[in-house]
């Protein structure tokens, strides 16, 4: 979310601080003096050595020693490296890159943040299949995932920007925020994972318990576990000591979704949004119809399916601790979708589902696989082809409307979605015209003031996925925050309660108040917390005597929250437009100036520390910030309008006009 005007509102709205959280990534180092020797492995009471959980789980250890989750991460060495290092020259659109290995010591002679080439130390691989890409070191306690990564299928160097090459010094290039494991990559390839980021110094003293997703990544820290084993003599209490209660997709969504992380530390086995805030269907990551578009993994998109309304589960699927399909091709979902259906999902039809009468396509051609029409794959990071896990019904008559991918045109790109859509109509005798939330979506995306009412209706709408009616409110608190329908907060999804608490916040008034103290006592972190924050505006006297501390913790939470993601812009943002609003303008100083000082480029970040600057009658430095913003390649066209915004309040009118003039010869149309 940006900033659309120079003084809006609505950056500090709600919206604008978790969402902006969640959209923005970080970047960037500083030149500052840190502790040596990080990262690096940790010792821990609470986690078991990994050989613990294999000597008495033998054959669940066999099968993770295969898994991708084995090899998450691994120190860079002759058996862990799958690349040619051997002085291999790669020439992409950012230069020359040579990679080089002298026994058992990798390093890669490349660009560097100062636009100069230099010698760098690879410490780790980070992932294995499709493609591998390693990790470098670099000042402050970083390892920076490079951006040239090796194709294991292809055996070939390949750019993962290629398309869009970063200039060094920026966010996006393999030195800077956009890159940094420490906060983009760890959590999810490492466990016991402890980021420990200082962000006074902005350097890191990250440590881990294993450099893989082991079985305490998922378990839960094990040593309790071992202990107790070893004393009773036994093993007839398996479970004992471990904290996994939790559902297993959203277990497995700790790392298989978009999501921000709500604690210093997550459990696993807790209540899902008591430890992350999961990301709606937003117009960045997906297609209006929900189709999967941004690098959104799997949980998003599960969230939507029959499948996980009925009780389907990963494992259903997919191995639990080598994490590979139980079967390939068809045979796989002809487990439970067959003439004799599975009868673990009562609400199974008995049909034969793998026939041409069903796929119309021949047996064993492209087409006749469940996953071609049902699981449409997209490739993301270039190589890596990840499938839709939202298991939907192909729709090309949306295609036609609402300018989304259908599975149909995949294959048959010669042909329209007219043709498409015909063709299942008269294949299946069924119309594929009824209405979809896609077309709600697309309506509210442009704007639409008639997609209000059909919001409100999605949002209460019990027969739609969870998911969807949690979109459906942040929207509604995105238009029109007074037509959010009261009812959402008694959601029994607490993702829904917590985008009815960020979207009853966006407008507060004297309507929603009631209704966000009632949401402090929610049983779940994620709502109490966005409760508060939006409780702010009305201030501490409007709160009741008896609601105060549960405002104040939860409050304190928030910012907890946005403390175990500081090495993000983003959350100092969010801290910057809390402690204002808190009346505390010198905080917010300090969270703005630092949150463009660990990005240059946040444009949201350099308005709002420009506007904080001319609201305190610094209108030099408010000046010379924004025209620092604009002479940046690719400088955001709202930096000019809030100079203009800033030279009118000053009364320099002529200033202003020749601004304006600019602006006109510097859009698009007009180079």
């Amino acid at each position: 979310m940006k900033c659309r005007e120079f003084g809006s509102k609505l950056c500090r709205s709600l919206q604008s601080i978790l969402l902006v959280l969640l959209l923005v990534q970080a970047h960037g180092a500083f030149a500052v003096s840190c502790p040596a020797g990080y990262p690096k492995a940790r010792t821990s009471a609470d986690y078991a050595a990994e050989k613990s959980c294999t000597d008495c789980h033998a054959e669940q250890g066999k099968s993770w020693q295969a898994s991708k989750h084995s090899r998450a991460m691994q120190p860079a060495n002759s058996n862990t490296v799958a690349g040619d290092f051997q002085d291999r020259l790669f020439t992409g659109v950012a230069g020359d890159t040579i990679f080089h290995k002298k026994g058992e010591h990798f390093t890669v002679e490349t660009m560097g943040s100062n636009g100069q080439k230099s010698q760098n130390t690879i410490s780790h691989t980070l992932g294995v299949y499709p493609l591998q890409q390693y990790l470098v070191e670099q000042a402050g306690g970083r390892l920076q995932a490079f951006t040239i990564a090796w194709d294991t299928i292809r055996n070939r160097w390949f750019d993962l920007q290629a398309e869009e090459p970063a200039r060094p010094g920026t966010s996006l290039h393999w030195t800077g925020r956009y890159q940094n494991w420490n906060l983009m990559c760890a959590e999810c390839h490492t466990t016991g994972y402890r980021k420990a980021y200082d962000e006074n110094a902005d350097c890191y003293q990250t440590t881990w318990t294993a450099p893989n997703v082991g079985c305490q990544a998922c378990h839960g820290p094990g040593e309790k576990h071992v202990l107790t084993i070893r004393e009773k003599k036994s093993t007839k209490y398996p479970g004992y000591g471990l904290p996994f209660k939790a559902g297993q997709v959203d277990q497995c969504a700790a790392c298989h979704s978009r999501r921000t992380r709500l604690l210093e530390e997550t459990q696993p086995g807790g209540e899902f949004l008591d430890n992350y805030q999961p990301d709606s269907l937003r117009q960045d990551l997906y297609h209006a119809d929900g189709q999967q578009m941004g690098e959104v993994f799997e949980y998003g998109s599960f969230r939507q399916s029959r499948m996980y309304e009925k009780g389907v589960v990963c494992s259903d699927c997919h191995s639990v601790h080598g994490g590979k399909l139980i079967a390939e091709g068809n045979a796989l979902c002809v487990r439970c979708h067959s003439p004799s259906p599975n009868p673990a999902f009562p609400s199974l039809k008995a049909r034969r589902y793998d026939d041409p009468q069903h796929h119309f396509h021949s047996t064993g051609q492209p087409g006749s696989q469940c996953v071609d029409c049902h699981m449409p794959s997209q490739n993301y990071m270039v190589v890596h082809g990840r499938r839709d896990h939202a298991i939907r019904i192909p729709r090309p008559d949306l295609s036609a409307t609402l300018g989304t991918p259908n599975a149909c045109g995949n294959c048959h790109k010669d042909r329209d979605t007219t043709w498409a859509a015909a063709e299942i109509a008269k294949r299946s005798g069924k119309p594929t015209d009824s209405l979809h939330y896609g077309e709600i979506f697309a309506a509210a995306r442009r704007g639409e003031v008639r997609s209000l009412g059909p919001l409100a209706g999605l949002a209460l709408d019990s027969h739609q996925p969870a998911i969807v009616r949690a979109t459906a409110t942040e929207m509604l608190g995105q238009l029109a925050p007074s037509s959010v329908p009261p009812a959402v907060i008694k959601d029994p999804d607490p993702a829904v309660r917590s985008s009815a608490a960020m979207a009853l916040g966006a407008a507060p008034t004297a309507r929603v108040q009631p209704l966000l103290l009632s949401l402090l006592d929610d049983p779940v972190l994620a709502v109490r917390m966005a409760a508060a924050r939006s409780l702010v505006p009305f201030g501490k006297d409007a709160i009741p005597e008896r609601r105060r501390a549960s405002q104040k913790r939860s409050l304190a939470a928030f910012v907890a929250a946005q403390q175990a993601m500081a090495d993000m812009p983003a959350t100092q943002l969010n801290l910057g437009n809390l402690y204002l609003q808190l009346d505390k303008p010198e905080k917010a100083l300090v969270h703005y100036r630092r949150a463009l000082r660990q990005d240059p480029e946040f444009v949201a970040a350099r308005l709002e520390l420009a506007e904080w600057m001319a609201n305190n009658h610094r209108f030099d430095e408010a000046e010379t910030l924004l025209r620092e913003g604009m002479r940046k390649p690719g400088s955001d066209e709202m930096l000019r309008a809030a100079l203009i915004d800033l030279l009118v309040r000053q009364g320099k009118q002529e200033e202003a006009r020749r601004e304006r003039e600019l602006a006109v010869t510097t859009e698009p149309d007009g180079k």
